[in-house]
């Protein structure tokens, strides 16, 4: 997708603070982040939501689940970290790319979800 912000991102139009990338997978930060790490892994190719995947896409989102850990690591979540990926609207998606944030740090990172 050609204005897709993920995908500006992975071609090096607009900058960012790259983490790590290989072959599948482009990880940088956030520029907003609600964690001392707060990191952002999405697919090179463009797909917009976990809703749109299909079997061709199980190598990349094995990658980018596999990695997760190696990167919140290396990026000084050594006690644990969370792992969410937003998926549409009612699941808070704010960019139409596939990504998995990777929040971590020192403390709790808090509960999964407000209850009611």
């Amino acid at each position: 997708m050609i204005d897709c912000l993920f995908c500006k991102i992975v071609r090096g139009e607009i900058p960012s603070g790259k983490v790590y990338e290989d072959e599948l997978v482009y990880a940088f930060r956030d520029i907003h982040p609600l964690r001392p790490t707060h990191i952002l892994v999405i697919p090179k190719k463009h797909v917009a939501s976990l809703a749109h995947v299909g079997p061709e896409d199980e190598p990349m989102l094995g990658r980018l689940l596999a990695v997760a850990h190696d990167i919140a690591v290396e990026n000084g979540s050594t006690d644990g970290f969370r792992g969410i990926i937003n998926t549409g609207r009612i699941g808070g998606q704010e960019v139409p790319h596939l990504h998995l944030h990777i929040l971590g740090g020192p403390g709790p990172v808090g509960p999964m979800v407000e209850r009611e």
